[in-house]
């Protein structure tokens, strides 16, 4: 091992180890561990996304209560704890219990039980898993002496990708809310109990009467409990920035502005310091490369699903304002997809009113927006993939080098050649497509911006023009080309410092492709 080299932890999820191993770079957030065991609070929530360092806390929390104080030295807890009690710990792992039916899932708890009950040396005739599950705590606190600490890692898992489903998602909860009962009957041998998820069900949906959980998702306080502030970047990786500033030879505030931009921007709750996602910094270092690292690691499958099944267009994801309990609310009975994509991870707090508990939601930053988009894209440019992302890349290419001519002719082509799908006989169909296609290139895309004489169907912003875009349908590039110059849409934005173009494009129901189209300055 070069004894110089710095190491990443990713899908390094376990505390001790990564103490015990050379050189790997850990983010301390052992202050929050020791706020969080010494509140009030006996049992706590906390909900981020995946790949968020949930895990990894948990398993901090894991040695903490085992009082493995030779792992915290150095860490910001060595000052601030002085006992190192050990006690009993249940730690129940539920993310191995994806994609799984009623048996599957029920085995995997077994698993995780009989384990512990060899530790103890239970024998239990009965299978239930919430007597079994009671059984352990009061026997544990029995050959302890102390109070039993239980967590419970990704409580959601078995549940993620059924979530829109009527027949599995209340058979499976329903396994899951009896495996967890026992915690409210277990109150007075229990020291500590932590839970951690993407998503937030109901109390009564799973946790039955355990009534007194404090969720601290939203708490200032543990605003940075999981993901890496821009002062723990700077502070705490520093060296790491430098490395790959030279390595893709970069100055440090440029690749510090790239970063910024691809990773940072998550908030969840206002006021909050900037998050980073840590997957996608981690592999960022690694890899001394910007990639699309947490996006591309899980198709959002479920997600995807619920999209569809709420008609949400992709202009309508994000940009919008809701109270707290409009997105931090129970998944179980959406009436919205807003509380799914916020507690996914795609979409976050981007500004708040602290008086009104008003939020505005958006995407995090480019990674989101651009991942999410290209997910979107078979649904307008069909299911042969790398024909349409070799289509987008090359129009990208082109209007990159300010030709509009050649990107529109790229398009014309494709979708000749695209299978007749449903629901392409209205203008917004189109209108979709290209907003998709756009936001993918990464530049600043609206619809429907309003003017003083009506409203522009889109406008995008690169670094050298602003196109102004309307779309007709069966009709013609020269009408849409009237309507921009009768309106007058170019002076609504003859104040923003770059030169505006007029694009406009008919496309035609019958041949589902552009029919003409006329650019002009």
């Amino acid at each position: 091992m070069d004894n110089d080299r710095r190491y990443y932890p990713i899908g390094l999820q376990t505390f001790s180890e990564l103490r015990t191993r050379k050189n790997y770079v850990y983010i301390d957030k052992t202050e929050y561990v020791y706020r969080m065991t010494n509140s009030d609070a006996k049992y706590i929530f906390l909900s981020r996304p995946r790949r968020f360092g949930k895990s990894l806390l948990v398993s901090t929390l894991h040695s903490y209560f085992e009082g493995r104080r030779e792992l915290f030295k150095g860490l910001a807890i060595e000052g601030l704890e002085k006992d190192w009690t050990v006690f009993p710990v249940l730690h129940f792992d539920m993310s191995i219990a994806k994609h799984m039916e009623k048996e599957q899932l029920e085995a995997v708890l077994d698993n995780q039980l009989t384990g512990y009950e060899r530790l103890y040396g239970v024998t239990s005739a009965n299978k239930d898993p919430n007597l079994r599950l009671k059984n352990l705590i009061e026997t544990a606190y029995t050959q302890a002496g102390r109070q039993v600490v239980v967590l419970i890692d990704e409580y959601d898992a078995p549940l993620l990708d059924v979530m829109h489903e009527e027949r599995d998602l209340p058979v499976l909860r329903q396994v899951m809310r009896n495996f967890y009962s026992p915690l409210k009957a277990c109150d007075p041998w229990l020291r500590f109990v932590f839970l951690t998820g993407i998503t937030k069900f109901s109390q009564l949906s799973i946790f039955s009467e355990l009534n007194n959980i404090k969720n601290i998702s939203m708490d200032t306080d543990y605003a940075a409990v999981c993901g890496i502030t821009e002062e723990e970047m700077l502070s705490q990786m520093s060296e790491d920035i430098d490395l790959m500033a030279d390595r893709m030879r970069l100055s440090r505030d440029e690749l510090l502005k790239k970063l910024k931009d691809y990773y940072d921007g998550y908030h969840f709750t206002w006021p909050s310091p900037d998050i980073y996602n840590p997957y996608s910094l981690m592999n960022a270092f690694a890899d001394k490369k910007i990639r699309s690292y947490w996006f591309g690691s899980g198709t959002p499958t479920y997600l995807l699903e619920m999209l569809r099944k709420y008609h949400v267009a992709p202009t309508e994801i994000g940009g919008g304002s809701a109270t707290a309990d409009e997105f931090d609310a129970p998944t179980e009975k959406l009436t919205s997809i807003t509380p799914l994509l916020y507690q996914s991870g795609y979409l976050t707090i981007k500004e708040g009113s602290e008086f009104a508990e008003v939020y505005t939601l958006d995407f995090p930053n480019r990674e989101i927006r651009i991942g999410m988009m290209r997910s979107l894209l078979p649904n307008y440019l069909g299911y042969n993939a790398g024909k349409g992302n070799t289509t987008v890349a090359l129009m990208y290419e082109a209007i990159y080098h300010e030709d509009m001519d050649k990107a529109l002719q790229l398009l014309q082509t494709f979708l000749s050649t695209v299978p007749y799908t449903d629901n392409t006989d209205y203008e917004g169909h189109w209108q979709q497509m290209f907003y998709v296609i756009f936001s993918i290139f990464g530049y600043y895309v609206d619809v429907e911006v309003r003017t003083p004489k009506g409203r522009v169907d889109m406008v995008m912003r690169t670094a050298t023009k602003l196109y102004l875009i309307e779309l007709k349908l069966d009709k013609s590039a020269e009408a849409a080309i009237q309507q921009i110059d009768l309106r007058q849409y170019p002076e609504r934005f003859a104040l923003c410092g770059l030169p505006v173009v007029r694009v406009a494009v008919n496309f035609d129901s019958a041949t589902h492709t552009i029919s003409d189209w006329i650019i002009s300055q």
